[in-house]
């Protein structure tokens, strides 16, 4: 068991209280507390109401109220916009604070939690931008005495539930774009990673968003989530966690046949061929298998490297994963930092234990790490792995490469399909038309070609199969939060159509 020694940066801190925001209002709600122990330090950093399923109720009541009478759904674009965007320009004045409270609460480097607040910021100002852009459609072309127009109009009420491992990057992938459309919203934060959603609560107050309009309620998904999902006011779930929670989530909402958006697991391949740039891959191998420590939806964690390169590419690997530096999150040096909870780190040790009693062989680390901190993991890399292993097959979610070979371009497509997941998907070769072939034939939302986990606002993203439904940013993400109405107009006399007279 890891002695936790308080940090420095602890001495002075007093673990902060939050609240619930429920139709404008800050809440203790119903239930207990909730104490958030920082992953990274082992002390105690925060606290949050466990609301309960009338605080859930309550909130979709507010949500309701809200969009049926209230002003949000009726604004100008324009309206909407300019509150958008006075949103982006607070959370960039508080991006410290975000980041401090994601960091401590969620285990990941500070550097790397102030670069995600720096893409939140640009996804708030580009669904800006979109509340504007939001449009229909008008068909002139159907006969002189018909006009047809299509319209777009806000679906209602969203539940929105976000996952712990990046609490504020993964809110800004959906409530800035519900409420571009027009919608009302609940959303209901991981009980681990609450804090810089409800400092987002107090930003959209301040930016001028109506009461009522964003409401927050914490707590466990079976107290909170699942009324969230199953409540006949709510009009659709965006949901982002485990395929296996992603299930529940869709069967939940099936009761009353809501709208579904999924973003789930993902078992991500990168395929790599002999004419690489493997330089460029080595270094792209291991920011892939261990950002975020690995706790990442897209991560690379799965290796199919051509037979012939195999042996040195992984032997590269290694070498380069060794200069990783795991410690403490808040260190601007560390590039890894805690493991979530203690289970979850025995969870990933049982998959390195599993792979190396299936006949896979450790290459690097495969252990926890006593930093005399909170909960670490060791980078890991498994070689000789199969495709049959579950440590080939399921979403480990930590920092476990998994390297597996390949001697033919249709052996390379058979391996990278040959799972439930199709989130992303990387290709490395000179030969262009080598990446167009796997991008074409790998089933995946993403495909990566000589790069991995590049993104922006503008690209769309989400996956095939299990790894979700539907799709989040991009041009056309306010347009999954819309409904669309025909108006069907007839124009001068009327000629008989059914019985003659």
């Amino acid at each position: 068991m890891t002695a936790h020694v308080r940090p420095k940066a602890f001495d002075n801190f007093k673990a902060r209280d939050f609240r619930m925001l429920i139709d404008g209002a800050w809440t203790q709600g119903a239930g207990s507390a909730i104490e958030r122990v920082a992953p990274g330090h082992g002390v105690v950093v925060s606290r949050y109401p466990a609301g309960t399923k009338a605080d859930a109720e309550r909130a979709i009541a507010a949500a309701r109220k809200a969009f049926d009478n209230g002003p949000w759904p009726n604004m100008t674009g324009a309206e909407r916009s300019n509150i958008l965007l006075k949103a982006a320009d607070l959370i960039a004045a508080r991006a410290d604070e975000l980041a401090f409270l994601d960091t401590i609460e969620s285990g990941k480097p500070i550097s790397q939690a102030k670069a995600e607040l720096g893409g939140a910021v640009d996804i708030w100002r580009y669904a800006a931008a979109l509340a504007r852009d939001l449009h229909g459609e008008s068909y002139n072309t159907l006969g002189d005495g018909t006009l047809g127009v299509v319209l777009r109009e806000a679906i209602g009420v969203v539940s929105i539930i976000t996952p712990w491992n990046f609490p504020f990057l993964i809110v800004s992938q959906k409530l800035p774009f519900a409420l571009a459309a027009g919608c009302t919203t609940v959303v209901k934060p991981s009980e681990l990673t609450s804090g810089s959603t409800l400092v987002l609560g107090e930003i959209l107050i301040e930016a001028g968003v109506p009461a009522g309009v964003v409401n927050i309620v914490t707590g466990t998904g079976p107290e909170v989530g699942a009324p969230m999902t199953t409540h006949p006011d709510v009009d659709m779930v965006s949901f982002t966690g485990s395929t296996g929670v992603g299930r529940l989530t869709m069967a939940n909402a099936a009761q009353t046949l809501k709208k579904v958006s999924l973003e789930l697991g993902g078992k991500n391949p990168q395929i790599v061929f002999p004419d690489a740039d493997l330089d460029a891959f080595i270094d792209a191998a291991v920011f892939g298998a261990y950002f975020n420590a690995g706790e990442c939806c897209n991560a690379g964690s799965r290796l199919i490297l051509h037979t012939s390169i195999a042996d040195d590419v992984t032997a590269r690997i290694a070498e380069l994963a060794k200069k990783v530096k795991v410690g403490d999150p808040l260190d601007p040096t560390t590039q890894v930092g805690a493991i979530i909870t203690p289970q979850h780190l025995d969870k990933i040790g049982a998959y390195v234990e599993g792979a190396s009693k299936a006949g896979a062989s450790v290459t690097l680390g495969g252990g926890a790490l006593d930093l005399g901190l909170g909960q670490f993991m060791a980078p890991t890399i498994l070689s000789g792995v199969q495709p049959d292993m579950a440590v080939a097959r399921e979403e480990v979610f930590g920092p476990v490469l998994s390297v597996l070979t390949f001697d033919t371009t249709e052996d390379a497509i058979r391996i990278a399909n040959a799972i439930d997941y199709g989130l992303s998907a990387g290709v490395w070769s000179r030969d262009f038309d080598t990446c167009l072939t796997i991008g074409r034939k790998v089933r995946a939302g993403t495909v990566w070609m000589n790069t991995f986990m590049d993104g922006a606002s503008e690209l769309p993203f989400g996956g095939y199969r299990q790894s979700g439904l539907g799709r989040e940013l991009g041009r056309h993400a306010v347009e999954d939060y819309t409904e669309t109405k025909t108006l069907n107009m007839h124009i001068g006399a009327r000629t008989d159509w059914w019985m003659p007279r």
